[in-house]
């Protein structure tokens, strides 16, 4: 199993950034595959991003591909999601996720460890 803890939320102006970090417990992150999802005020969960277990894959949501970057790294048993020209849609409780699965995975039924979530919000 893996623990996991996500830091790096805030406030930031649109068109700004955030970096947020997902911490694993022990020495676990090379045998799971990583995502990232988020979930605004009174909407489901959303798929954001995702990272196969080398960091060799990765995959995004429509809605963030070329602003948002997913990368880890094992040694420090850390992911993270860069956020690059945020806007204010992007605004939600952004959670970190694990499964232990080969292949990228995009659902929420797919992930069976997730963090506690890091808020994020975004100012016009």
């Amino acid at each position: 199993q893996v623990q996991l803890v996500e830091s790096g939320g805030g406030l930031v102006q649109a068109g700004g950034s955030l970096r947020l970090s997902c911490a694993a417990s022990g020495r676990t992150t090379s045998s799971y595959a990583m995502g990232w999802f988020r979930q605004a005020p009174g909407k489901e969960r959303e798929f954001v991003s995702a990272i196969s277990r080398s960091g060799g894959n990765t995959y995004y949501a429509d809605s963030v591909k070329g602003r948002f970057t997913i990368s880890r790294d094992n040694a420090k048993n850390t992911v993270y999601l860069q956020m690059n020209s945020l806007k204010p849609e992007d605004t939600a409780v952004y959670y970190c996720a694990a499964h232990p699965n080969r292949w990228i995975v995009t659902t929420v039924k797919g992930y069976d460890y997730w963090g506690q979530g890091t808020q994020v919000t975004v100012s016009s």
